[in-house]
């Protein structure tokens, strides 16, 4: 395939692969994909300890990352503030609420202590060290979501030559981007995994590509749901430059997710991918449990705290209940979830990466010859 997209990025099959996990990553970009690293955990010692293996991996391939920098947040003003200030700021109702959670799962409270010097979850700066120590790699594309990226990340990008990726959920925020500089749009809908909007990926794509013809052309990557190759020759049917996914990953030994959360995944249906706050703090989709539901419609809830406090309290008792799980504790199976999109219900096998991307390059283009067949001679 030839587009502007692919000629961009060094690829010939338009399929984008978001992954906190660098096996996952590797393997995507050598089977002819395009993996995305999610750095957003990561500083720049770490980064580039991820980056040189998938260097070491990747074939010479070409792979990009993704950070989290979002515009809004509780802390937003106040500079540089660490994990252990903001765990001050969490108010005992919602620390005892989670205390519970566990201890009604038989869950031994998470003894992980906050580190005084530790920056907050999606420390804009903390982002922005991290990306300058990815550059010392050959990264070829870098994306943001949960708004505007920062001047300095756009104007990184174009100091290296990198294209600038950046994810919306609405047609004023896709403008918005487009006007600030960022060379690719991610138009992810409601169904997608992790942070997300309220409009579905098929009305979202071509709302979106309609919206920024008239400033400059820029590639449209659709995102949301999508986990096989007939739903990517849709969205590219209506517009798009090709696939931005990240679900059906999860549902591949490379992941970082469990086993636990892989049988959970087959198990699933579409139904089970809640749109809640109770992870971050801002609406993410995620598998439902016990945890979701509690937060979400207990009568006890004292309800979600904003970005970045939520996760303070979350991803401590998660993981902890994640081991629980993987110990054998049917409850803590019960709280185990993760962030994945209403793709979900299509997950029926664990499958390696690799055969994930020929899967699509075949459906993909049994989709195209299909369509090609419905047309009159």
């Amino acid at each position: 395939m030839t587009s502007q997209l692919c000629d961009m990025l060094g690829i010939e099959f338009p399929l984008l692969a978001f992954s906190h996990c660098r096996d996952v990553v590797a393997a995507v970009s050598r089977a002819g994909g395009f993996g995305v690293f999610g750095a957003t955990a990561h500083t720049p010692e770490t980064v580039r300890e991820e980056l040189k293996w998938i260097d070491d991996h990747v074939d010479g391939k070409p792979y990009g990352i993704d950070v989290l920098v979002p515009e809004n947040m509780a802390t937003r003003g106040e500079g540089s503030v660490t994990a252990d200030a903001l765990e001050a700021r969490i108010p005992e109702a919602h620390r005892h609420f989670a205390e519970r959670l566990l201890a009604d799962a038989d869950v031994p409270p998470p003894a992980e202590p906050v580190s005084r010097n530790r920056a907050q979850p999606f420390d804009p700066e903390t982002a922005l060290r991290t990306l300058e120590a990815a550059f010392e790699h050959p990264i070829r594309l870098i994306a943001n979501a949960l708004g505007v990226p920062p001047p300095e990340m756009i104007a990184m990008g174009k100091q290296h030559g990198v294209p600038v990726a950046a994810l919306v959920g609405a047609r004023e925020h896709a403008i918005r981007q487009v006007e600030a500089g960022v060379d690719i749009i991610v138009a992810q809908g409601t169904e997608a995994g992790g942070h997300c909007g309220e409009v579905s990926t098929l009305v979202l794509v071509p709302e979106v590509i309609k919206a920024i013809r008239p400033i400059r052309e820029v590639p449209v990557l659709a995102a949301g749901g999508i986990m096989t190759g007939q739903q990517m020759a849709a969205c590219m049917a209506m517009g798009a430059a090709g696939a931005w996914t990240g679900s059906v990953w999860l549902a591949t030994p490379e992941s970082e997710t469990s086993p636990v959360f892989r049988e959970k995944m087959i198990a699933a249906s579409s139904r089970d991918a809640v749109r809640v706050r109770s992870r971050t703090g801002k609406p993410a989709r995620q598998l439902k449990s016990t945890w979701t539901e509690n937060w979400e419609k207990s009568p006890d809830s004292p309800g979600a705290l904003p970005m970045p406090l939520m996760s303070l309290i979350s991803e401590k008792s998660l993981r902890a209940a994640d081991r629980a799980a993987e110990a054998g504790n049917d409850k803590a199976r019960d709280m185990v979830t993760y962030f994945v999109g209403q793709g979900v219900g299509l997950v029926d096998s664990v499958r390696g990466a690799g055969a994930v991307v020929q899967d699509f390059k075949e459906e993909y283009l049994e989709a195209v010859e299909r369509m090609n067949s419905l047309l009159a001679d």
